[in-house]
């Protein structure tokens, strides 16, 4: 990882302590993912190969960096998308001063809606961080646009079990995925589509 690349992530990690330790108000804070975690996609980026990344929840990009230098590195790319206008204004700030700005198309609308419309298998890679009690309602689209043999990340699956439950339980019944409960970070819950 480039140098500058490295110092604007350690001062979103700062912005996002400092942030979220002045608000309870969830709309406001960043919730963003441990530095461990974001190490752990960019390995599993580059190493499922997975050029077509799809992001839900971007916040103010600090995961998406994480994933956009790591796809970028294969030749791929991330589409992340974010309902708050406010946090689509900080991670397009955050996406130009990175230099990773041409590897990422941000999404500013609603996740299921966006699911709903994206074709079977567009995606290699699904990084899910989002609003957790809608996770189960998305299921159908996110293993129909994940491709066979692609992988789905969870965020906060152990530091939100209680809400995380219903959805883990959905995609581990389903015959097609092989998961696994990862401690790293919040808790990476990763379930990979069988190849066909």
């Amino acid at each position: 990882m480039a140098r500058p690349l490295d110092d604007l992530l350690a001062e979103l990690e700062q912005f996002g302590q400092t942030n979220d330790g002045s608000t309870t108000e969830r709309p406001r804070r960043m919730l963003n993912i441990t530095r461990d975690t974001g190490e752990f996609l960019a390995v599993l980026v580059r190493a499922t190969l997975a050029r077509r990344v799809l992001e839900i929840g971007t916040s103010n990009g600090y995961s998406t960096l994480w994933l956009a230098d790591a796809a970028r590195a294969i030749g791929g790319s991330v589409t992340t998308v974010e309902l708050s206008a406010s946090k689509v204004g900080l991670a397009t700030t955050n996406f130009t001063r990175s230099g990773l700005a041409s590897y990422i198309s941000l999404v500013h609308a609603d996740a299921g809606r966006v699911l709903e419309g994206s074709a079977d298998g567009a995606f290699d890679l699904i990084f899910l961080d989002s609003e957790r009690p809608e996770y189960p309602g998305w299921w159908p689209h996110l293993r129909r646009v994940l491709r066979p043999g692609g992988l789905l990340v969870v965020d906060n699956a152990t530091s939100h079990p209680e809400q995380m439950a219903p959805f883990m339980a959905l995609v581990t019944a389903d015959a097609e995925f092989v998961t696994s409960l990862v401690p790293v970070g919040n808790g990476e819950f990763l379930a990979v589509r069988a190849a066909r």
